[in-house]
């Protein structure tokens, strides 16, 4: 997601309490301070995105160690996003209630605390619990970090630098994420993952005391607690059912805990449509562009948050790469995302957003497909070459979202519309994270019965037939010929698991690119005046 046009997650009229004068009358241009705290700003926003991916790489070391199931794994991955995706929208009006500078250094403070607490569990339970106060913490961060910028920057060039600085730094962590966690276990150990977030935080704290004033909205409403317990309740039991559906004995509670998120999210639906002022204004959806971009954004993230995953455990897993090494691999693609982000507001000036939209997506397909193709041996260069491929092409939907969106709404709408655009962003990478990331883990499970070389004790074949973890984990405790026949199947399977996925990730991404077509294709390019919806 790349810069806004207009004030982000109910940010409006503001008041200034004490502190700093950062928040300057309409039109004075930012000083030294001012770039300084945007840099308070922009390393939050960063690390919270990060912390999205940087465990991909961490996953083997931290199961060989907690010894969680599939399901639990897939649950420490994600929760932290799912968390964060649904509490952006609250914690953006709590923000404009109690005051943005408030809530940053308070969710600063949480997240380093929990984080010194995670590094030391031992309990998978325990890590999914951290793992979720976590996305709380960077709840409060997100809008909080946007709001300020928009507040502290008063003149309207400067601010769309300084949002473009903040967009960039996302992306930035959202590439980097796999490649700092790499670099971190190489030198000491997963918990180095949880514990690089401390001094940052501790950063932000204090440079936010000295270098923010805080602002709030006295016109602000109070956070509408039934609808945010709610979506809550829509959003997990929906989640915990896709995850059951990939175990072969729990298709009737796989179902009935999507029934019950399914019926939750009408209760929230109804209840959004009778409120004054809903937590999530669901009538936007009734603009085309506002559906049409949002679900494209969806629907792409959706398509690589799985098989994002599911590519780094293949470097370490299958081809038996160090951390560093997995994600210096990463390294091209993610550099390639960068440069494709900064140019896609350049190229949309000329081309129809749309279809550039959707030419991304085509070519997301295309990198997919090339992953359909990966052999468990000798498949490393087709894996890298499809994922510099795919990985560049979000860049677009990525990038152009978010304005689209706003800039399709009334001004006073533009809260409710960018709060969106930021969720759609979390929500989609933890979507595909859970629904491609089980769809591997049961192609994975389909594959090893049977396959498994006879002589191995009970728990290790438990053990192995759960995950390419386990697999793997065990094999250096057997002997040298048995160790090898466990892992020649496992790998295999794993690798259908993953050109399974590849091929739904493939089908979603050429939805959503037929989607950018049917419904942004009458959006001029920037500059030209807008249709009227």
């Amino acid at each position: 997601m790349l810069p806004c046009r207009s004030y982000p997650l109910g940010v409006s009229r503001i008041e200034s309490r004490g502190g700093s004068s950062s928040a300057q009358s309409v039109g004075q241009r930012a000083g030294l301070k001012e770039w300084l705290a945007l840099i308070v700003l922009v390393l939050p926003a960063m690390l919270l995105f990060m912390m999205l991916t940087i465990l991909f790489l961490a996953i083997p070391e931290l199961a060989a160690e907690l010894e969680p199931s599939s399901t639990q794994m897939l649950w420490i991955i994600d929760i932290y996003g799912f968390l964060m995706a649904g509490l952006l929208v609250t914690m953006g009006t709590l923000g404009d209630r109690i005051g943005h500078r408030r809530l940053l250094t308070a969710g600063a403070a949480v997240f380093a605390v929990v984080s010194l607490i995670a590094a030391n569990t031992s309990d998978p339970g325990l890590m999914i619990l951290w793992r979720a106060m976590l996305g709380v913490a960077a709840a409060t961060q997100m809008p909080a970090t946007l709001g300020l910028i928009f507040t502290t920057f008063a003149d309207a060039r400067q601010r769309a630098i300084a949002v473009g600085v903040w967009a960039a730094g996302i992306s930035v962590g959202t590439g980097l994420g796999p490649v700092v966690g790499g670099a971190l276990l190489e030198a000491f150990s997963w918990r180095a993952a949880f514990l690089v977030g401390v001094p940052v935080m501790l950063v932000v704290a204090i440079g936010a005391l000295l270098l923010l004033s805080d602002h709030r909205n006295p016109a602000a409403g109070r956070p509408d607690v039934f609808s945010v317990a709610l979506s809550l309740a829509t959003l997990l039991p929906i989640v915990y059912g896709v995850k059951e559906l990939a175990k072969d004995d729990a298709l009737a509670v796989a179902l009935a805990s999507i029934a019950i998120g399914m019926a939750f999210g009408v209760w929230f639906v109804v209840r959004q449509l009778r409120l004054p002022e809903p937590l999530l204004d669901v009538r936007l959806f009734a603009n085309r562009t506002v559906s049409g971009a949002l679900g494209v954004f969806l629907l792409a993230a959706t398509a690589l948050g799985g098989v994002y995953l599911l590519f780094t455990q293949y470097l370490q897993l299958v081809e038996g790469l160090s951390p560093l090494r997995a994600g210096l691999w990463v390294l091209p693609g993610a550099a390639l995302l960068v440069l494709v982000s900064t140019l896609s507001p350049v190229l949309v000036r000329h081309i129809r957003p749309g279809y550039l939209i959707a030419a991304g997506l085509v070519v997301q397909v295309i990198g997919y497909l090339m992953l359909t193709q990966v052999d468990s041996v000798g498949g490393l260069p087709l894996l890298v070459a499809g994922f510099m491929v795919l990985y560049p092409a979000v860049a677009p939907s990525m990038a152009l979202t978010t304005n689209l969106v706003v800039g399709s709404v009334p001004p006073q709408k533009a809260g409710a519309a960018s709060g969106l655009a930021t969720t759609c962003s979390d929500l989609g990478i933890s979507l595909g994270i859970a629904v491609i990331g089980s769809i591997g883990a049961a192609v994975y499970r389909a594959g090893t019965a049977g396959a498994l070389p006879a002589g191995l004790p009970r728990e290790t074949a438990e053990a192995a037939r759960d995950s390419l973890d386990g697999a793997v984990s065990a094999a250096p405790g057997l002997p040298a010929d048995l160790g090898a026949a466990l892992l020649v199947p496992a790998r295999e399977a794993f690798t259908s698991g993953l050109n399974t996925a590849a091929v739904t990730a493939a089908v979603i991404a050429a939805v959503a690119a037929a989607l950018a077509l049917l419904k942004l294709r009458h959006i001029p390019p920037t500059g030209r005046p807008q249709p009227t919806e």
